[in-house]
């Protein structure tokens, strides 16, 4: 038996299978986890890489800026025979490219709000919208970036992880009472489709590779995996607000 045996989770931003959050699907499938997928867009190619997990998961059309995507999540889950939700992972970002590579000072406001409905107030619309179907001991687990200082060609989607943070925070605080807890894994820089769609993000990767204390590997998602799987598990049951880094030690440095 895994340590997630019989945790049911639904699981956004499976793109790629080098994406964080399909790492995520397959370690909790082996982990003993019933999984549902979202999708949107090209949801032909989620389904297609969801036919790569160990057991292919249904996927679910979700817009997270669609109001009417979000009243029907729960019913559409319970389509797929679950009746409930342990655990919900949001692995959704997106900036236009004008809000990218260095172009901060210039980024109209249109640009500006569409980075952060996608990446920070989806974050809350997802919890909200999974409500629902959580119960006392469920777990709502987010993906970041280190957005305590100002990243070089990051801009406007630094300042909406930044509200993703800070959003967090607030989250951990209305869900506490009903006994939903509300966390954060910041990984370090991946070499996911994310990444590639930013201008200039190699600037990110040679000085993580090269002084993280544990050393950092561009193409190993498992450890951001394994760390949101940990706090989707019953082993962080008073653990809510937090931001828990997987980035080989880099964000303790004065580097």
């Amino acid at each position: 038996m895994g340590f997630l045996e019989g945790k049911r989770l639904l699981v956004t931003g499976v793109i790629t299978d080098q994406s964080i959050a399909f790492s995520v699907a397959k370690l909790a499938q082996e982990n003993g986890a019933k999984v549902l997928l979202t999708g949107f867009g090209r949801l032909s190619l989620v389904e297609r890489i969801a036919k790569r997990l160990p057991d292919p998961p249904p996927v679910i059309e979700l817009d997270v800026t669609n109001q009417e995507h979000l009243d029907g999540l729960a019913d559409k889950v319970r389509e797929h025979g679950l009746d409930g939700l342990d655990g919900v992972v949001h692995s959704i970002g997106f900036a236009p490219g004008s809000a990218l590579g260095g172009n901060f000072l210039e980024t109209p406001w249109d640009d500006v709000a569409t980075a952060v409905h996608v990446s920070t107030y989806s974050y809350k619309a997802l919890a909200t919208a999974c409500l629902p179907l959580m119960d006392r001991g469920s777990s709502i687990v987010g993906l970041t970036f280190d957005a305590t200082v100002a990243w070089p060609v990051y801009d406007w989607m630094g300042v909406a992880k930044a509200g993703l943070e800070s959003c967090n925070r607030y989250l951990a605080r209305y869900l506490g009472p009903k006994g939903i807890r509300a966390n954060l894994v910041s990984a370090g820089p991946l070499r996911t489709m994310a990444a590639k769609s930013i201008p200039g993000f190699k600037e990110f990767e040679d000085p993580w590779v090269e002084k993280a204390p544990l050393g950092w590997d561009l193409t190993d998602q498992e450890p951001a995996a394994k760390t949101v799987l940990a706090l989707l598990s019953d082993w962080f049951p008073a653990t809510t607000g937090e931001i828990v880094h997987a980035d080989g030690g880099f964000h303790a440095l004065g580097a």
